[in-house]
């Protein structure tokens, strides 16, 4: 039986970051199918439109998409202004768009720690003052929610990168919560478990070992991986008017995961100067084929 109703998101308009793949377009595609205007940003165009086709074939009329790099934040601003020109005002938006790989962070190169960091956080930040501001000069309510990760309250071994990019947006979350209280905004966050998806699952298990990598089923409490409805139906809770006194929070859906197993790839301090060069390569292959992607 369905959570919400159909026109629950009715009337509302949200901004997708990176979402014409994986969990993004997964919530996208959820938001729209209960009433939302949904536009998606990402990097490559052909992949955006894709979704877009794929979201308008169930909910007609209801996707949009931009290709835009949310880490120049003159970019951000013009393509923000687009949308209210062309659409009208966006009443939420999910910070959704990341980068991540697993490596001995001694191994890491100042350019790698940028495009990481500089998605992560300058894209969260450029995104979120873009659209608050807007919001705050024309007297407009608006959320945001931000995809975060449960290594915001723990840290990560392999990923501090990403993990200390995703602090600091959970540091901006509860900044701006109180700040923009008064002006009707709310700023949350999600801190999802593991939820597979496919370019994620091989950043993050390169190897495709059970024992490497990605957290399996089994080290869950609850013995599965979490399913992208159920990650759409808290953000639509939170892109609702139904939570309106929900503000500067960051909620873990993990099925506690975070609580039984706090380092989520602390057991690759056991692996070998050649499994690690093993996973470079992997991971390199598949940040090839993306970029190739990106290019055509």
């Amino acid at each position: 039986m369905p959570l919400f109703h159909p026109e629950a998101l009715a009337g509302k308009r949200i901004l997708v970051t990176g979402g014409g793949t994986g969990l993004g377009k997964a919530v996208a595609t959820h938001l729209a199918r209960h009433g939302a205007e949904v536009h998606l940003w990402g990097r490559r165009q052909e992949v955006l439109d894709a979704a877009v086709t794929e979201i308008s074939a169930q909910s007609p009329g209801k996707a949009f998409c931009q290709s835009v790099d949310i880490r120049k934040a003159e970019l951000v601003d013009a393509a923000i202004q687009q949308i209210w020109d062309r659409h009208g005002p966006l009443t939420g938006l999910i910070n959704n768009a990341a980068a991540n790989f697993i490596a001995p962070t001694k191994d890491i190169s100042p350019r790698a720690f940028e495009a990481i960091t500089s998605t992560v956080m300058n894209g969260a930040f450029n995104t979120t003052n873009a659209i608050g501001r807007r919001w705050i000069d024309q007297g407009l309510k608006g959320s945001i929610a931000s995809t975060l990760v449960t290594w915001v309250w723990t840290g990560s071994a392999f990923v501090c990168p990403s993990a200390m990019a995703k602090a600091a947006v959970h540091a901006m979350t509860m900044s701006l919560a109180v700040e923009w209280a008064r002006y009707g905004i709310r700023i949350n966050a999600v801190a999802p478990g593991p939820f597979p998806t496919e370019y994620a699952w091989q950043m993050l298990n390169p190897t495709g070992e059970s024992s490497v990598g990605a957290t399996q089923a089994s080290e869950v409490p609850m013995g599965r991986y979490g399913e992208p409805e159920e990650l759409g139906n808290l953000m639509l809770l939170l892109m609702s008017d139904g939570c309106d006194y929900i503000t500067g929070a960051c909620i873990a859906i993990d099925g506690g995961h975070h609580l039984a197993a706090p380092s989520t790839f602390a057991g690759l301090t056991k692996l070998s100067d050649a499994s690690w060069k093993e996973i470079r390569d992997a991971s390199q292959a598949a940040s090839a084929a993306a970029k190739a992607q990106r290019s055509v």
